[in-house]
């Protein structure tokens, strides 16, 4: 078993009012913030700082994009995307976004209506996060205080409902956010935490807050995607020769202009994911490819298309592939019907007999390690070796 070193992170602060805008991290992924937002001086009551001993208690929110728990709520959990200016930039016609978004929302949601008929009539995007959270706050529990909530960005539980939940757990010592995005983007990531910033603003004498940004090169996360590839690579007769697609969620090439280190970030976690395969497993595949999904409208964005890439593989003569959510932590409308519904069909009438879809990482042991690792160190806590760390959680029901 190769050892791979996790180095420290060191947290920084920033104090008083000349904070700098959100930004990414660029050096550990890890950075504790003040804020300084629109809020201050609100009525709610600030989130109080416990300075009481034994174990920290720590306030720590799971960001997510969320989905519709319902077929009924789809079109206004589009509406919430689309009001987003994030996602639907508008430039000098942003005063235009209510009906802008009122109007794509209306027409989208009967077809993506569909879709979520055909999943189980709603997202399973909730269930599985609070499964996340539920693991995580155990694999906590022995270390801190853990008062775990949820953040979806889209739907219920919103960010306001989770800053509810905060100010009525009690006093606390530090704050955590989490976004459950691997991969910082302008679009997820930089969208939650501005949501968070704007909703909770800045009560006087709360708790410091410390931000976890990314965790793409973690390395329990590229262990638990190798993990979750290698287990689908035992339904393959010779997986070696098989076509490892990796496919990560699309994003407009006008982010990528503005700076975004989202498809930076998608290649470093392949690469790492491959090297770390290649070494540990026999059979890992000897031909890899990236791709991105889910564009939406005519712009352009990051290249190529995987309906593309499964067409030309299966006229190529490509029978056999893997296709590897790269940028998913749980299933939802783009892993369990874009890819395992409509990517399937599209493989296999260009030929392709066998077709197999990496589960997301979830909460498998390895993941809820990693995630463990992230806030541990985020408040200060030196935990075990990265080697002790991958031994515990593979003893919890992982193999590698």
């Amino acid at each position: 078993m190769t050892t791979i070193a996790i180095p420290l992170l060191k947290v920084g602060e920033t104090h008083g009012s000349e904070d700098p805008p959100l930004q990414r991290s660029k050096t550990t992924g890890l950075k504790t913030r003040h804020y300084h937002g629109e809020n201050h001086g609100s009525k709610d009551p600030p989130l109080r700082e416990k300075s009481l001993g034994g174990k920290k208690r720590v306030g720590i929110v799971l960001f997510q994009l969320g989905g519709p728990d319902s077929l009924g709520a789809v079109q206004p959990f589009l509406l919430n995307l689309f009001l987003d200016p994030d996602i639907l930039p508008l430039g000098p016609v942003g005063f235009l976004r209510q009906p802008i978004a009122r109007l794509i929302s209306a027409r989208r949601a009967p077809h993506v209506a569909e879709k979520y008929a055909e999943i189980g009539r709603r997202s399973p995007i909730g269930a599985l996060t609070e499964r996340q959270r539920t693991r995580l706050r155990d694999a906590l529990a022995s270390y801190i205080e853990p008062i775990l909530v949820t953040a979806m960005r889209y739907w219920h539980p919103l960010t306001s409902e989770a800053v509810d939940a905060l100010r009525k757990s009690g006093p606390l010592d530090e704050i955590v956010l989490l976004p459950l995005y691997p991969h910082y983007s302008y679009a997820t990531t930089l969208s939650s935490l501005k949501e968070w910033r704007r909703v909770y603003g800045e009560p006087d004498g709360g708790p410091p807050v410390r931000t976890i940004d990314q965790f793409h090169d973690h390395p329990l996360y590229i262990w638990a995607l190798v993990q979750r590839i290698g287990s689908m690579l035992r339904q393959f007769a010779d997986s070696s020769k098989i076509h490892l697609i990796f496919s990560a969620h699309g994003l407009p090439m006008s982010l990528v202009k503005k700076g975004d280190p989202y498809p930076e970030q998608i290649g470093e976690t392949v690469r790492m994911v491959c090297e770390l395969g290649a070494k540990e497993l026999s059979g890992w595949p000897r031909t890899h490819l990236l791709c991105y999904q889910s564009r939406v409208g005519p712009s352009k964005w990051l290249q190529p298309p995987l309906t593309e890439t499964l067409e030309r593989l299966g006229h190529d003569g490509v029978k056999e592939m893997l296709v590897a959510p790269i940028s998913f932590v749980t299933e939802h409308i783009e892993t369990l019907h874009e890819i395992n519904i409509e990517a399937r069909e599209q493989a296999e009438k260009t030929g392709v007999e066998k077709f197999r879809m990496m589960p997301a990482v979830g909460d498998s042991p390895l993941f809820i390690a990693a995630l463990r690792d992230l806030v541990l160190r985020a408040v200060g806590i030196e935990v075990a070796s990265p080697r002790a760390s991958l031994a515990s959680a593979q003893s919890g029901g992982a193999t590698v």
